[in-house]
C-alpha cells in the first residue's frame, strides 16, 4: 500500500492540496513530491479557479529528508532527479491559470519555504517562520529560492541564504511576501474565504493579471530552476555537501573543508 503524503480535494472550483505527512514535518522527498504533482496535475485536470496549497501537522514543511539523502546510494543522482521533480511543480504552479494561495503554519524551512511562496497569495499564522536552511548542510538553495530575489529583494535573499536568519510572519508580510498575517485558529477560515472570493472573482482577468505581473518579474523562471538543480546537485556530491548533511543526520555540527 502507498503512504499517502499529500491529500487532494476538489470542489466549486477550488482544489486544495494538503501536505499529509505532519508528523514527520511533511519532509520533501520523491514520494511526496510525486504526489505533488499528480495532485497539481488532478486540479488542472479539474479546471480549478483556485489552488490552496495547505499543510497537516506544526509545520508546513522542514524542507528536504536528509534521512533520504543520507541513505541514498547515488546521493549526487538522487538529489539531482528530486530537485528536477520539485522544480516540475513549481513550475506548474506560477504558470497555472488558477492562482494559488498557500496556508502556512509553523516553519516553512528548506525547500518547504520556496514552496510555500509558489504561491500567489501566502497566508501565515502569526508564529510561523521561514528559513532558507541549505548552507548550514553545505547545499546551495532550490525550489525556486532564487524566485525569491523578486519578493525580497537580492540583500535580503542574501541574508536568509548566508547568514541563515529567519523571517518570521510579520518579517514576512512587511518585505511583501506574505498577503495576511493572521492567529493560527483563524488560518484555515481566512484561506478557505479568500480562495472563495477568488474563486467568484474573474477567471480571465485573474489569470491574465497573474501572468502579466509574474511574467515581469520572472519571464522564464524554469531557467532559474535549472540553474538550481545544476548547483545543489553539484554540491551533494561535494565533501562538503556530504559532510553537511550527514552531521545533520548525526545531530552534530559539521567540520567543512572550505
Amino acid at each position: 500500500m502507498t503512504d499517502t503524503f499529500v491529500r487532494y480535494q476538489h470542489d466549486a472550483g477550488i482544489a486544495r492540496i494538503t501536505l499529509a505527512d505532519g508528523d514527520r514535518g511533511n519532509p520533501v522527498h520523491p514520494g511526496s513530491v510525486a504526489q505533488l504533482h499528480d495532485a497539481v496535475r488532478a486540479a488542472h485536470r479539474d479546471g480549478a479557479r483556485v489552488i490552496v496549497l495547505a499543510a497537516e501537522g506544526r509545520f508546513f514543511s522542514v524542507g528536504g529528508d536528509l534521512g533520504a539523502f543520507s541513505a541514498a546510494d547515488d546521493v549526487t543522482g538522487f538529489i539531482d532527479d528530486l530537485a528536477d521533480a520539485l522544480h516540475r511543480v513549481v513550475s506548474e504552479l506560477v504558470r497555472s491559470d488558477a492562482i494559488v494561495v498557500s496556508a502556512v503554519q509553523g516553519t516553512a524551512a528548506g525547500a518547504g519555504f520556496p514552496l510555500a511562496a509558489a504561491a500567489d497569495v501566502v497566508v501565515a499564522a502569526e508564529g510561523a517562520k521561514f528559513s532558507l536552511a541549505y548552507t548550514k548542510v553545505g547545499l546551495s538553495p532550490d525550489g525556486g529560492s532564487s524566485l525569491l530575489v523578486h519578493t525580497l529583494g537580492l540583500h535580503r535573499a542574501l541574508r536568509l541564504a548566508l547568514l541563515g536568519d529567519l523571517l518570521t510572519a510579520q518579517d514576512a508580510y512587511d518585505a511583501g511576501l506574505v498577503a495576511r498575517v493572521v492567529p493560527a485558529d483563524e488560518l484555515a477560515a481566512t484561506v478557505d474565504q479568500l480562495a472563495a472570493t477568488l474563486a467568484a472573482g474573474s477567471a480571465g482577468a485573474q489569470a491574465a493579471a497573474k501572468h502579466l505581473l509574474r511574467d515581469v518579474a520572472a519571464p522564464a523562471p524554469e531557467t532559474a530552476l535549472r540553474a538550481e538543480t545544476l548547483s545543489i546537485r553539484g554540491l551533494a556530491g561535494s565533501a562538503d555537501g556530504q559532510e553537511g548533511v550527514a552531521a545533520f543526520v548525526e545531530k552534530r555540527a559539521p567540520q567543512f573543508g572550505g
